[in-house]
């Protein structure tokens, strides 16, 4: 099928043959991922993995490695192929599309489940939070370097003397994982956590498309955005990342809100802010969804009493149940050293260095006031949110307080963007420069996740090699899939209405017409 044919052809039988080509892509790519990943993915040293004969060669050769580096790397652009080629297949995403971007998600996900950690290894650190938990310390006091071979179990050094940037109820998840596992299968442990993460990545599988429907976005090419991705699939599977079922509960909680069953709404976020604080400011949003629509400004600050009420209640008894109090808020409020080069607020800290550096003054100080700022203007657009805008909007405007929490933090990892990608998918992304954007950030971001924290032993020395090999590598996998091959670039290339959009724009900044302005 031609890629103009894929543009206008109607839901319909004409899909059985073309989806299969993306499916089997993306598959073939997911299993390349795991073949990577079993060379260059993370191990804790105590691992009996190290020791089969057969990876060995794998894992500890410039061969091997090298090799390993390449099929995992081509194995991520395969995944961004097949699903970018979906999409073009599927559009405009008619009846029958939700059921198979679902199978076909299903499918990408299951080598996935048997990876060795990639992208990141916090995974490890869930181990030794579990280990404190199980050992009766307080993760918001205690590092993980207090516990006796704590290295050996995979842990980053970085999180050796940091305080548990996590909920109270992901805590228990990790005691009850590192109970079950004990300390010495970690391997287990890892999986065990990736299945908890799973879980986040069902109830975002099953919530997105329902809220999507509910405001009237497609739910199918929502799920596509949303699920399909492969620095989603990555992330919240092959990477374990807690944040998936930070982000299934908060959707889930959203949908619950919106269709009138506020307490249940109230109940989900809460959960959710147990596992990552963060979605803390959805909850004034869930409270004006549970008011209702044109509820008084009596009743609005009624349901935001009771919202608050409920969900500190419930951290309250959390706090003295694990004798912890609320050692996760200061934990949190003391969180973020450092910056990332793509975070604005980053950018505009190290801007101002070089140029206080040229003059000769002092930037020692610039980081922690961009920081204290971008938190201040953060808190600033939240509370403007919760007040301003009409009913019909309220979702857009709980999407923009998140992103504002989000982008205003000197650190942005690849994995936050994912916390905020379902809602907008719900509210609507257009085909324009909206998704072209959704693409690339996707795609800028796989490419760097596949060159960073690859597994190399040091006894080797070419880890710094492999690491710019890999994004030649996939920067040039990048220029082919999105401006040259013809099955995917139309994605790129099409419907950017660039000028229509700061039309629009334009017209909502002036205001309505006078009526002596609009035409007879």
């Amino acid at each position: 099928m031609s890629v103009s044919s894929t543009r206008t052809a109607p839901a319909s039988a004409s899909w059985t043959l073309s989806v299969w080509v993306p499916a089997v892509m993306g598959f073939i790519g997911s299993c390349a991922v795991l073949a990577g990943s079993l060379s260059v993915g993370w191990l804790a040293s105590v691992s009996p993995i190290n020791r089969w004969a057969w990876l060995i060669p794998w894992r500890t050769t410039e061969s091997g490695v090298i090799t390993g580096t390449v099929v995992l790397t081509l194995g991520c652009w395969l995944m961004f192929w097949a699903w970018l080629r979906l999409g073009t297949v599927l559009r405009p995403f008619g009846p029958g599309a939700l059921k198979i971007v679902n199978l076909t998600t299903a499918a990408w996900i299951l080598p996935l489940l048997a990876c060795l950690p990639i992208f990141s290894r916090d995974i490890f650190a869930y181990l030794g939070q579990g280990r404190l938990m199980v050992a009766g310390q307080d993760p918001y006091e205690d590092g993980i370097s207090t516990l006796s071979n704590w290295f050996q179990l995979g842990t980053d050094a970085t999180w050796a003397q940091t305080e548990t940037p996590y909920g109270p109820g992901f805590l228990w998840i990790e005691q009850f994982v590192m109970a079950v596992a004990g300390p010495d299968d970690p391997d287990l442990a890892v999986f065990l956590f990736r299945l908890a993460a799973v879980a986040g990545v069902v109830l975002i599988m099953v919530y997105v498309p329902k809220l999507a429907s509910l405001l009237g976005t497609d739910a199918a090419r929502a799920q596509w955005i949303t699920v399909a991705n492969p620095l989603f699939l990555i992330s919240f599977v092959a990477s374990g990342h807690n944040d998936a079922l930070m982000t299934g509960l908060a959707v889930a909680g959203v949908w619950y809100a919106a269709t009138g069953r506020g307490l249940l709404g109230v109940l989900l976020v809460t959960a959710s802010l147990g596992i990552k604080p963060i979605t803390m400011v959805l909850l004034p949003f869930i409270g004006l969804l549970w008011a209702g629509r044109g509820a008084s400004w009596g009743r609005r600050f009624g349901y935001w009493f009771l919202t608050a009420g409920i969900a500190g209640t419930i951290m309250v008894l959390v706090g003295l149940l694990n004798d912890f109090g609320f050692g996760w808020l200061t934990v949190m409020l003391g969180t973020g050293t450092g910056s990332v080069p793509w975070s604005p607020v980053g950018i505009l800290a190290e801007g101002t260095k070089v140029i206080l550096d040229s003059l000769g003054f002092d930037n020692h100080w610039v980081l922690d006031a961009f920081k204290t700022a971008g938190r201040l203007l953060s808190v600033l657009v939240v509370i403007w949110l919760m007040f301003r805008g009409r009913h019909e909007h309220l979702m857009q405007r709980m999407t923009w307080a998140f992103t504002a929490l989000v982008v205003l933090t000197p650190i942005i990892q690849p994995w936050y963007l994912l916390w905020l990608l379902p809602f907008f998918a719900v509210i609507g992304i257009r085909s324009d420069w909206q998704l072209k954007w959704v693409v690339f950030t996707v795609a800028f971001f796989v490419a760097f996740g596949a060159a960073d924290q690859l597994f190399v032993w040091q006894f080797l020395g070419i880890g710094p090699q492999l690491a710019q090999g890999a994004t030649v590598l996939s920067w040039g996998c990048m220029l082919w899939i999105l401006l040259l091959d013809p099955w995917t670039s139309s994605i790129m290339k099409e419907e950017w209405h660039v000028r229509a959009a700061l039309r629009r724009t334009a017209a909502r900044l002036r205001g309505p017409r006078k009526p002596e302005q609009t035409a007879p």
